[in-house]
C-alpha cells in the first residue's frame, strides 16, 4: 500500500472514527470540558474583531465545503449549475471567505502569543489548533491560483467523487486524486488531521447549541472582593434570584 492509498483510502476512516467516536465519548465523560474557554476579560477589542471575522469566514468555508464536496453532481446538474460556474463560486466565495477567515485568525493567534495574560490562560491545544488553522486557510488560499489554470471543473470533480467516495464506502477511492497537485493533497491532509484532533481541543463547542442552557437549574458559585477577605467560602446564589 502506497502512501497515496494511505493518506487518502484508510486515513479518512481513521479520522473521522476519531472524530466521532472521540467526541461521544469526551461529551459523556468530560462534560465540563466542553466549552470554548474563552478569555474574552482579557484584551476584548482585539478578541471580538478577529472572533468575528474568523467566525464569519470559517463558518462560509465549511457550508460551502460541505455543500460543493458532498451535493451529488447530478443535483448540481438538474438546476442548471455548470462545473466550470461551480468552480468560479467556488474560487470566489471561498477566497473572499477565506480571506475574512484568515485576517481573523491572525489577530486572534497574535493576541494569544502576544499578551502575557491571554498567553498564561492558553493551553497548547489552544495555539495548536490555531496555527493549524492558519496553515489550512493559507493552503486553501493557496489552491486558488491553481484552480485558475483549469476553469472547466473537471478537477474540482475529483475531490467531488473522492468526498462522496469516502462517506459511500467506495472502493478505490483514493485513486480519484492521486494525480492532483501536491497543495491540493496537503490541504485535504491537513484538513483530515484537524478532523482527527477536534474532539481533543476547543473545537468542539461547534457541535454544540445552547437549547439546554434554555431551562437550566443549578447552583452558581459566586466570590465578590469582599468575600475574599473576610469569608473562606464562596456565597451560593441561586441564579433565579
Amino acid at each position: 500500500m502506497d502512501l497515496n492509498q494511505i493518506l487518502f483510502g484508510v486515513y479518512p476512516y481513521v479520522a473521522l472514527s476519531v472524530l466521532a467516536i472521540g467526541s461521544v465519548l469526551r461529551f459523556d465523560r468530560e462534560p465540563y470540558t466542553w466549552r470554548t474557554g474563552s478569555s474574552q476579560l482579557l484584551r476584548r477589542k482585539q478578541l471580538m474583531t478577529g472572533s468575528v471575522l474568523f467566525h464569519i469566514g470559517v463558518l462560509a468555508i465549511f457550508g460551502g465545503h460541505f455543500v460543493g464536496l458532498l451535493t451529488p453532481v447530478v443535483v448540481w446538474d438538474t438546476l442548471g449549475v455548470t462545473h466550470s460556474a461551480k468552480q468560479m463560486l467556488a474560487i470566489v466565495a471561498g477566497g473572499v471567505a477565506g480571506a475574512f477567515a484568515l485576517v481573523g485568525g491572525l489577530l486572534l493567534l497574535h493576541r494569544r502569543l502576544m499578551d502575557p495574560r491571554v498567553r498564561a490562560n492558553s493551553s497548547f491545544a489552544d495555539t495548536a489548533i490555531l496555527v493549524m488553522l492558519m496553515a489550512q486557510l493559507l493552503l486553501g488560499l493557496a489552491t486558488i491560483p491553481i484552480s485558475l489554470t483549469h476553469r472547466d471543473g473537471h478537477e474540482m470533480m475529483k475531490f467531488m467523487n473522492w468526498a462522496q467516495g469516502v462517506f459511500t464506502l467506495r472502493p478505490g477511492v483514493a485513486d480519484l486524486v492521486a494525480d492532483v497537485h501536491w497543495i491540493f493533497k496537503a490541504h485535504l491532509t491537513l484538513g483530515l488531521t484537524i478532523l482527527l484532533v477536534f474532539p481533543f481541543t476547543r473545537l468542539v463547542h461547534m457541535l454544540s447549541a445552547p437549547i439546554w442552557y434554555l431551562n437550566r437549574r443549578g447552583w452558581q458559585l459566586v466570590r465578590t472582593r469582599r468575600d475574599m477577605s473576610v469569608r473562606k467560602g464562596p456565597v451560593r446564589l441561586d441564579p433565579a434570584e
